[in-house]
């Protein structure tokens, strides 16, 4: 089981599922939300997540795809948490930075690359895809 949180506290959730995938998104739109130059993602099925303390605050953006994209925070500290992207099947996109251990989140790409930073710093060894892959 995957649990994770805010930084405060306030929100909790957990995932009763193996995630489906782990990468390093470079988009704006996830550089934006981060604060960063990427945001390391697990996509897991959305019928084994679940929040299990507080409400989380909700914002949504257009993807590079066009198609909308629901991100999840805590409104107490900040913290993104998770992301509901539509169109892409019934999954949760966790934020591993949220996660209880954040050690599990192991990435198997790098995607959005073309929109990466050039300060940005990328494993060599993780294949890279332009777009979303």
């Amino acid at each position: 089981m995957l649990s994770g949180g805010c930084a405060c506290g306030a929100i909790r959730y957990e995932c009763t599922a193996e995630p489906l995938f782990a990468v390093n998104c470079h988009c704006r739109d996830c550089q934006r939300e981060t604060g960063s130059a990427f945001a390391p993602v697990l996509g897991v099925p959305a019928a084994a997540f679940t929040v299990t303390r507080g409400i989380p605050g909700y914002f949504e953006v257009i993807s590079d795809r066009g198609t909308p994209t629901r991100r999840a925070f805590c409104t107490a500290c900040g913290s993104p948490l998770f992301g509901a992207p539509r169109g892409a099947g019934e999954i949760a996109t966790i934020r591993a930075g949220s996660l209880d251990d954040p050690s599990v989140f192991k990435p198997t790409r790098d995607i959005y690359v073309a929109r990466a930073q050039p300060w940005d710093y990328m494993n060599p060894e993780l294949p890279k895809f332009q777009k979303l892959a």
